[in-house]
């Protein structure tokens, strides 16, 4: 007997799974602690055109896949109308079976516009304008609220004011948090072209010189404590790979830099190795959660990176040989001063889930539980599969119990169904154990477990 596409049992495949979904995971609120949502955009309430402009805008997952079905980029980032645009999504979206956009897509249009005909050439137009008119009442901060969000933890670079953030906080309208991440990319990109114009952009937010490294790290300072002060309860880094090198000549190669001279490929692995730990000293003394990315490279198609720019879908995952051996020595270098901070580790190369445990077990502190993580499958791999497994080494190899949960990583307002699908494939897995006998059938138990995962786990361990 064939099950019903995406009804209300929708990847639950037992009765357990269905119990702790419904009765549990759907009544917690939604933390999401890491995204790519515009500040202002949530103060202003923005309004949306239309569906293409909220759904295709920007949205570099729908873009790759559109490319991959031969679609012209005229209808992707090009000067076709908004309908044309979408009516080219329309059109890829069938053949999409085991692609985790099928399923996203859909649950937005059933939970966002309660429209539960699937999305196809035959449907556009009706489905067009179904949303578009449903859209017209569904500003962002309506979107936050139906969605039940209780934090946003937006990413911002130092340099920001966040005015924006400022804003919210004042407004009295404003239920949920919208609090800053601290991310210091470029301060660390030594390597690029920009660098020696950002730190101009520092002295000109900090009114202080950034002529050398104590200067710089004074900035710095100065520049995380003001987000503290405005909220901020996390730090993010965005790593191609993980770096380690020690060397003792931080100074010269800064120097080098600022002289614009070329840095080797050792100096400027030292110095980002310097800056990490250093930040990593401070997030420890402010109680402030540090985020590694890695396991990236970056804009694969130059020609089309010349035409787009970055963030357009030519990124890939870079699996490295060493990324093991250096992230432990990253991780204990932090901790041989006893400033470790709780940090939460993500690898765009799934071959990487069993090595991440296997070194943060290493550095896990007996008085904080959890306090190292292995981070939600992320980008490329929070797909069906991608998370079953992510959740499963973790519980193979740690303690799933303690797991801090789902976030969307996405610029994108609709993007809050990921936390139902991950809540729905969690469960599910649950389940499985449950019914065969791998773990008791402790519904009570099971259910606290669950809500932690989906919620409670996150508001601790940042302290939201």
């Amino acid at each position: 007997m064939s099950t019903k596409f995406m009804d209300k049992d929708f990847l639950l495949s037992n009765e357990t799974a269905k119990t702790l979904f419904h009765e549990y995971a759907t009544k917690q609120p939604i933390v999401d602690y890491h995204c790519h949502i515009d500040p202002r955009q949530i103060y202003e309430d923005k309004t949306f055109e239309d569906i293409a402009e909220i759904w295709l805008g920007g949205d570099h997952y729908k873009w790759r896949v559109m490319r991959n079905n031969g679609v012209q980029e005229k209808y992707i980032t090009g000067d076709a109308s908004p309908y044309e645009k979408f009516q080219k999504w329309a059109e890829t979206m069938p053949k999409l079976i085991g692609n985790p956009l099928y399923h996203w897509t859909h649950l937005e249009l059933q939970r966002y516009f309660d429209i539960y005909e699937t999305l196809s050439p035959e449907t556009c137009d009706m489905i067009w304008e179904k949303a578009n008119e449903k859209l017209k009442s569904l500003s962002a901060r309506e979107i936050i609220k139906q969605s039940n969000v209780s934090v946003i933890c937006t990413t911002d670079d130092p340099t920001d004011d966040l005015i924006w953030h400022k804003k919210i906080k004042e407004d009295s309208q404003v239920i949920f948090k919208v609090l800053p991440t601290f991310r210091p990319d470029k301060l660390l990109n030594i390597e690029n072209d920009g660098f020696k114009q950002y730190l101009k952009e520092l002295e000109k937010v900090s009114g202080k010189k950034a002529n050398n490294l104590n200067s710089l790290k004074e900035i710095i300072t100065d520049r995380l404590d003001y987000f503290v002060d405005m909220g901020c309860r996390i730090s993010d880094h965005a790593l191609n790979y993980v770096v380690f090198n020690e060397r003792d000549d931080i100074e010269d190669i800064l120097q080098k830099a600022l002289d614009g001279k070329p840095l080797t490929t050792e100096e400027v692995e030292a110095y980002k190795t310097e800056m990490l730990c250093f930040l990593a000293g401070l997030y420890f003394d402010r109680d402030i959660a540090m985020q590694l990315h890695y396991g990236v490279v970056r804009n694969v198609n130059k020609r089309a990176f010349n035409s787009l720019g970055p963030d357009t879908g030519y990124d890939a995952i870079w699996g490295s040989a060493e990324s093991g051996v250096k992230l432990g020595a990253l991780l204990s270098k932090m901790n041989s001063s006893g400033k470790l901070p709780k940090t939460i580790v993500y690898s765009l190369n799934p071959c990487d889930n069993a090595q991440i445990e296997t070194i943060i077990g290493c550095f896990q502190k007996s008085e904080h539980p959890g306090w190292m993580q292995h981070g939600s499958a992320w980008w490329f791999n929070d797909t069906k599969q991608g998370m079953e497994a992510q959740i499963t080494e973790l519980a193979n190899m740690s303690v799933l119990g303690n797991f801090v949960g789902m976030l969307t990583d996405s610029r994108s307002f609709l993007s809050y169904t990921r936390h139902e699908y991950f809540r729905r494939i969690l469960c599910n897995i649950i389940g499985n154990w449950v019914e065969r006998g791998e773990y008791p059938k402790d519904i009570e138990k099971l259910g606290k477990m669950v809500e932690d995962i989906c919620h409670n786990n996150a508001i601790s361990y940042f302290k939201f």
